[in-house]
């Protein structure tokens, strides 16, 4: 290897020197940001009168070819290519008589030094060969502008310097010093030489290579020129176009189904290349796999399937913008390839899902836990009995047996939700899609609803306006104000029509009889509205029915008859929102390794020594300071604490801490490893295993506090109280009633601490929060009667809602605590009972 620095117009000049832009690279990338950034620093070269403007470096590699000298540019071929455009700007404007130079000499010293070979034939005298579609657009900029190829990014930045030069800010002949000053570091490799690592090393001044493009010089780069030729047109091409040139996303999900984790979207090639090294997979076998792969990927990019059904459901969910499923969807295809699923079972795994995915979103739960759950939803399918036989039916089962933010909305839960949803303020993608699946399922002939409402000919009509005139208010009657507040935005006010400017806030037998109105309407949703001859309150309630049943036919919930032989365990990840105390933990996983584990100190000291090989550092810090509440759980002395285990190199845990203490401290040292806490999965035991029995455990110590405790809550209940029919209880907690379904007043005793909380649980989310919403309104008069703060718990992304109040400084492991423990439920329980619960009703 050899390195100088020189002139780029030295390295460039010369009619027999030719710069060949290998396959493997990139395609010419550079904006007209970019290229204005070049032009603003030539300005100031010359306005500053700055002898050398450093212009990054080039490598290349030499071969001599023949009678002409060539160099294939590892790096900087962004650079190179655009240095070229501006040259043949100043060349054609020259040329063409619409700049002039002093130097008479000038335009033929630029065309013949730095663009062409003139002693060539015609193909083959321009100097620069970059890849592909790019030489041809390269090429055309030479011939007469009609012939220019316009959507080539090599024409945009050419017309930009073509038209930016005429701006003279500076002439034609100050604009070539200022090109002759960029300096630059030229590298040229021998044969000895490994490309791939100096290429991995440098630190360009240019626009940074994708993942993608990274990826494919990893591949193709250290191969025979022969071989980068004859893999790049057989393989790589065909990737790029399968993908839709986006290689870094399909590589990201390729690389996720292969390696059950999801890759940082900064780190694509890193977790490629280390894949590649680890499985030393040979390169063609490798771009096969890929290719495979990648045509699977542009079904999920473009359907193409031949079948109706399954390709407008991919459609949908491309407008829906549902890339988590990309993982478990590249897999259900790979079945299909090897003829272990048909297109039909295909189809019907992709339309479950939208049904999934769509219920969940009308049921507000979270979004964050999708990536894990499409991600390890085919391992999951698979271990149920091993195979892949009856592969739909275990597929059903995996998605109805989620439970809490995962969970599949039955029935009852999303019908509730998608009629009082306020449908028309959520984002126009869901809206449209809500309107469009109204509109077009189970016809014979679909409406083009997406296209008309991507071209403003469709659009959303409010059946009763969002301004009511006296027309509409006399027509709704003495409710009027409710009625609108309440249905305006809901579905069954809604509907899709062409002429929404011409309907404005006209009356609805206006809307209806009018020229192009509900009955001459061709969108078939309006046929139901025009046969009634009011909208009021009634027409409303009616409609609503009718599309809660229509929904429930549309997104239908599957049913499966299939159940595992062995009970699967629960599964919940770092990242969730649920009390694990006083759950028993088989196993984790992390980062896709699963370890058995007896206890959640077990599994806590091992997550913990796992993030201490990976960087030592952190909690080494956290162990050394003082300052940080977490980092007292950390010590470099076990004496420090009563009860620990070690890490590692004489470094202490504090274990005499509840289950949501060691989670809790989890999460907060996976912040500071910047690592996604859903890594890590918990398997927890069947609450009803034997262990519970076993002498010593926390579930007798339960029992004998509960005994102990019940008497004093029973007692200041009174006869027929709360919790009267409770029994010592080996959980956590015991609830005590009152007569409203689905809310209760729970004493619950931990090993950090004793709570009192007022549990609102119904199976409607809403009616939860309904009611915690009242409860907050009163909420100085109650803590004034109560005489303490409480802590209020709405739950916005979960279903419950609690208000508490708590204890701390006592454990129920230590018996001298219990009298005080037992004292404050009965107490605080009590207090609830007498001061919230009046309110309920």
């Amino acid at each position: 290897m050899k390195g100088s620095e020189c002139r780029l117009i030295e390295y460039m000049e010369g009619s027999k020197k030719r710069f060949i832009i290998p396959v493997y690279q990139r395609n010419y990338d550079w904006k007209t940001e970019n290229c204005k950034q070049l032009y603003d620093d030539l300005i100031k070269v010359i306005k500053n009168k700055r002898r050398s403007h450093f212009f990054g470096s080039l490598v290349s590699v030499y071969e001599p070819s023949g009678r002409n000298t060539e160099f294939l540019v590892i790096d900087g071929q962004q650079r190179l290519t655009t240095v070229s455009l501006l040259f043949l700007a100043m060349y054609n404007l020259i040329d063409a008589g619409a700049i002039v130079s002093n130097d008479s000499s000038l335009g033929k010293q630029i065309y013949e030094d730095f663009l062409v070979d003139k002693y060539q034939p015609e193909e083959t005298r321009i100097k620069l060969k970059p890849v592909k579609n790019d030489q041809k657009a390269f090429g055309k900029l030479f011939s007469s502008v009609d012939e220019h190829i316009r959507e080539s990014n090599l024409t945009t930045n050419y017309n930009y310097f073509y038209e930016r030069i005429q701006k003279q800010e500076i002439t034609i002949d100050e604009l070539f010093d200022a090109i002759c000053s960029l300096e630059i570091i030229n590298i040229t490799l021998n044969n000895e030489d490994n490309p791939q690592l100096i290429f991995e090393s440098l630190n360009s001044t240019g626009l940074d290579l994708s993942e993608g493009d990274k990826i494919r010089n990893f591949i193709l780069m250290g191969l025979p020129s022969k071989e980068q030729d004859e893999y790049y047109d057989k393989y790589w091409n065909r990737i790029e176009e399968c993908t839709k040139y986006d290689v870094s996303s399909f590589v990201r999900d390729y690389l996720s189904v292969k390696q059950m984790a999801i890759p940082s979207q900064k780190k694509i090639y890193i977790s490629f290349k280390e894949y590649v090294e680890q499985q030393s997979i040979e390169v063609e076998e490798l771009l096969k796999e890929l290719l495979a792969y990648a045509k699977r990927y542009e079904i999920l990019l473009c359907g193409g399937t031949k079948n109706k059904v399954l390709d407008s459901c991919i459609y949908r969910l491309n407008r829906l913008e549902t890339t988590v499923t990309r993982p478990f969807f590249l897999e259900v295809l790979r079945l299909y390839d090897e003829e272990k699923l048909d297109m039909s079972q295909v189809a019907d795994t992709f339309l479950i899902t939208e049904n999934y995915l769509f219920r969940r979103t009308i049921c507000d739960l979270p979004t964050n836990a999708l990536n894990k759950i499409f991600l390890l939803l085919h391992r999951e399918i698979i271990r149920y009995e091993g195979n892949d036989v009856d592969y739909v039916e275990k597929f059903k089962y995996a998605l109805l047996s989620k439970k809490e933010k995962a969970r599949f909305p039955d029935d009852e839960e999303f019908s509730v939700r998608f009629t009082d949803r306020q449908v028309y303020q959520m984002n126009s993608k869901n809206k449209i899609y809500i309107l469009e699946r109204l509109e077009n399922f189970s016809t014979a002939e679909d409406k083009d609803v997406y296209g008309h409402c991507d071209d403003g000919i469709y659009s959303i009509e409010h059946i009763m306006p969002q301004h009511l005139t006296p027309a509409w208010v006399k027509s709704l009657g003495d409710d009027y104000e409710q009625i609108h507040e309440t249905w305006l935005h809901r579905i069954a006010n809604l509907t899709l029509t062409a002429y929404n400017s011409k309907y404005s806030n006209s009356t609805f037998e206006e809307k209806k009889s009018m020229k192009n109105g509900f009955e001459d309407s061709g969108i078939r949703m309006n046929t139901y509205i025009a046969k009634k001859d009011k909208w009021t309150l009634a027409e409303l309630e009616e409609r609503n029915q009718y599309l809660m049943g229509r929904a429930l036919e549309i997104w239908a919930a599957p049913m499966t008859a299939f159940k595992p032989v062995e009970k699967q365990l629960d599964s919940y990840t770092l990242d969730d929102d649920t009390s694990l105390s006083g759950r028993q933990i088989a196993r984790f996983s992390y980062k896709n390794t699963e370890q058995p584990v007896s206890s959640w100190v077990e599994m806590f000291q091992k997550v913990l020594q796992i993030l201490y090989a990976e960087d030592k550092n952190v909690i080494i810090k956290l162990a050394a300071s003082t300052e940080d509440n977490v980092a007292l759980h950390f010590s470099m002395k076990e004496s420090d604490f009563t009860k620990s285990v070690e890490i590692g190199d004489g470094i202490f845990v504090w274990t005499n801490t509840s289950t949501q203490s060691k989670l809790s401290v989890l999460s907060r040292v996976f912040k500071l490893y910047d690592t996604d806490p859903s890594d890590l999965v918990f398997y927890l035991r069947d609450e009803n295993e034997s262990v519970e029995n076993e002498a010593g455990t926390r579930y007798e110590i339960r029992r004998k506090y509960w005994a102990y405790a019940l008497e004093a809550i029973k007692e200041a209940h009174g006869e027929g109280g709360s919790f009267c029919n409770v029994n010592p209880s080996k959980e956590n907690w015991i609830n005590g009633f009152f007569g409203v379904s689905g809310f209760n007043i729970s004493c619950i005793a931990n090993f950090d601490c004793a709570k009192v909380d007022l549990y609102l649980g119904k199976a409607k989310k809403e009616e939860n929060k309904k009611a915690f919403d009242m409860l907050m309104s009163h909420k100085d008069d109650i803590e004034k009667a109560l005489g303490a703060s409480l802590v209020w718990s709405r739950g916005d992304d979960i279903k419950s809602s609690k208000i508490s109040y708590q204890l701390n400084g006592v454990s129920i492991e230590n018996e001298t605590d219990w009298l005080q423990m037992a004292r404050f439920h009965a107490e605080w329980s009590k207090k609830f009972y007498d001061v919230i619960v009046p309110y309920l009703g």
